[in-house]
């Protein structure tokens, strides 16, 4: 998935220690401005990403992709929006379904643009 916006602000850099060893993360802020409502997201980068959000400057336009991804702790629910590329410059497309690049091998699949079944068919119309 990427989101195109304005990066607004930089969050500090947090640092820990985990059972895999020495853990980097940074929080970053986007505005997307191209709807009715603006809408401010906040994002996560990891590891050597955190080098590259420190490098950019606030007020520019920038295409995220990410992915999402929730887990329960204490019968509650959290998401993350986990940045894995970032690229100067913005889309016109505030977020659409991207399926392409990754560290994981991902396959794009076009959807078909064809017309709705007739009705009176056993079939759904989707």
């Amino acid at each position: 998935m990427e989101i195109s916006g304005r990066l607004s602000q930089i969050l500090p850099v947090q640092t820990g220690m985990g059972k895999n060893g020495e853990w980097r993360k940074c929080s970053f802020i986007i505005d997307i401005v191209d709807s009715k409502f603006p809408k401010k997201v906040c994002l996560l980068a990891w590891k050597d990403l955190v080098d590259q959000v420190q490098k950019l400057t606030v007020g520019s336009d920038i295409t995220v992709s990410i992915d999402l991804e929730s887990r329960e702790f204490n019968g509650k629910w959290y998401t993350d929006a986990k940045a894995w590329k970032i690229s100067a410059g913005g889309s016109n497309q505030s977020s659409s379904n991207s399926n392409s690049g990754s560290n994981s091998q991902r396959e794009s699949v076009p959807m078909p643009m064809s017309e709705p079944p007739a009705m009176g068919t056993d079939d759904l119309p989707f």
